[in-house]
């Protein structure tokens, strides 16, 4: 169905190729995945599929990639929609139309469908998907998640043979994902439809998957999930607990995790450490905010002390965005009041509200304007005051090497944010409040931002996260706040929520239990002998 010879793929003005002499075959009704580090060529390789690279993106392809028989090097990406559903790291980019039910529909006006079968597939889509209560709705007001499910639906029901999809789960919760990929997995299943998905939470999508492809220094293997992970760069928290605990073979999912981590049953529980947190940074109390007769955030009250970081969690359209927003400053907030320090971010300049409090957005690129990476640091030391270098200093602990004459655009989805990341840490806020910020970083990206977040708290800093990634909560936060409905339903110490949740456990917590999060814990533990 698809296969790809001899490739190699060099982005203009790059030293070097991006992809090296690959010679991949996928076969139809395979689930193929796609895991490497950030930056390694993914989301390049999953553009060959249909075209988007090199006729899009620009660059010098060698090799050949052809799709049904089909090789893409002639034929524009048009051309195979018919053939190839493509969704991309950004669903908010794709869109074409203003509301979620045209989106379903657009693409099959393309095709020259006839109206009756256009509204059967955008009923059945919607329903397959559980968006049906979005058909009207605009889809700019949509959450990432939201978005990134009607995206996924307009490829859908243009039933394609093969789906490629870029970070399709990145911006949904645990049960909203699961639901997706269990959808993916029954069209190969049922209709034999090809789909290769690339994906940094690799533990979502390892159980699905038939055969799992790594990219390495421009270099492609692949094979079986467990031949591979034995010794592949990124694996998720599962696998290192195998390979911590000796398990082999490694096991894939968390069933069969629990069958073997009895060995590791006699282990002292870890004693949660709790880190001193200082004053009041922040004051939130009655936050409100309100979309027409839509209330994203019901009364809120909240609290951040210096030194702490707090996780905000919850199904997708739950407000966690809008909450962000409105303790930022720059977000609407209907009612209640906000203090940073006794001074509200809302009340002053920009400038003010950004060195109160500094947020990075889901869309990391929509703080990116200028053309190269060095004009994008450069106009952040002025805008902030800063010594020249302050913010490629901080690009370069969140994600080294990265040329001072890329553009932006051509950075993969992690790069990006880390660019923006580092922007805002110029302005040296007390509060960096962090909207998805694991998206598009692989396992050692997640580690350094971890890194990066206790950093800033160790200075007396605070840091207010949103986010659907449990495993990064479970390493780095002190306390979570669970929102539904746009009202805190839970909140307490990271242990107490996530551990006791089923949708939000970490994999450590389901194999071993509360208060277990990290594999770091357990190999602390087995390190120190520590057993009962």
């Amino acid at each position: 169905m698809i296969e790809l010879r001899h490739l190699s793929f060099t982005h203009d003005g790059a030293a070097a190729p991006v992809l090296r002499d690959v010679d991949l075959a996928i076969e139809e009704g395979e689930l193929v995945l796609v895991a490497g580090r950030t930056g390694s060529g993914k989301s390049t390789l999953l553009g060959t599929i249909n075209g988007l690279t090199p006729h899009f993106t620009g660059g010098t392809l060698a090799g050949d990639v052809l799709v049904d028989g089909r090789s893409i090097r002639d034929r524009a990406p048009r051309d195979l929609a018919d053939l190839v559903g493509y969704v991309g790291q950004d669903p908010l980019a794709g869109f074409v139309t203003e509301v979620a039910e045209d989106e379903l529909a657009y693409g099959m006006e393309q095709l020259g469908l006839d109206s009756g079968t256009m509204r059967r597939r955008v009923e059945e889509t919607l329903d397959l998907l559980g968006i049906a209560d979005l058909r009207s709705r605009a889809l700019r007001t949509l959450s990432g998640g939201q978005q990134q499910r009607v995206a996924i639906g307009a490829v859908l029901t243009m039933h394609p043979k093969i789906l490629v999809l870029d970070e399709p789960t990145s911006a949904l919760d645990p049960t909203a994902a699961e639901d997706v990929l269990a959808t993916l997995a029954r069209l190969v299943d049922d209709l034999g439809v090809t789909v290769v998905v690339a994906e940094h939470r690799m533990e979502r999508v390892i159980p699905f998957a038939d055969r799992l492809v790594v990219i390495e220094d421009g270099r492609v293997r692949g094979g079986a999930p467990q031949e591979v992970l034995v010794d592949a760069p990124v694996a998720p928290p599962l696998i290192h607990l195998g390979r911590l605990a000796g398990w082999d073979p490694l096991p894939l999912s968390v069933r069969e995790a629990r069958r073997l981590a009895r060995g590791l049953g006699d282990l002292v529980t870890p004693v949660p450490v709790a880190r001193d947190s200082g004053r009041i940074l922040l004051d939130a109390s009655g936050v409100t905010v309100r979309y027409g007769s839509t209330v994203a955030v019901r009364e809120v009250d909240l609290q951040l002390r210096s030194g702490q970081v707090l996780a905000l969690m919850g199904r997708n359209g739950s407000g966690k965005s809008s909450l962000l927003w409105a303790l930022q400053g720059s977000g609407r907030r209907t009612a209640g009041s906000v203090q940073v320090d006794g001074i509200d971010p809302a009340a002053g300049k920009s400038a003010t509200a950004r060195a109160l409090v500094g947020l990075v957005p889901q869309t990391a690129s929509d703080l990116l304007y200028l053309e190269t990476v060095e004009a994008e640091c450069d106009a952040a030391d002025r805008q902030a005051s800063s010594e020249s270098g302050a913010c490629r200093a901080w690009l370069d602990r969140l994600a080294p090497g990265l040329p001072d004459d890329r553009h932006p655009r051509d950075l993969s989805e992690g790069q990006r944010l880390a660019l923006v990341l580092a922007i805002v840490l110029t302005s040296r806020p007390q509060i960096i409040a962090l909207d998805e910020p694991t998206r598009g970083l692989d396992y050692a990206g997640k580690h350094q931002l971890a890194a990066i977040v206790r950093t800033l708290t160790d200075e007396g800093r605070a840091v207010v996260l949103a986010t659907h990634d449990v495993e990064f909560v479970a390493e780095v936060a002190d306390r979570v706040a669970v929102l539904a409905d746009g009202e805190v339903v839970s909140s307490g110490p990271v242990a107490d929520v996530l551990a006791e949740s089923p949708s939000f456990a970490p994999q450590v917590a389901k194999v071993l239990g509360a208060p277990w999060l990290t594999v770091d814990q357990v190999a602390r533990a087995i390190a120190s002998g520590d057993r009962s």
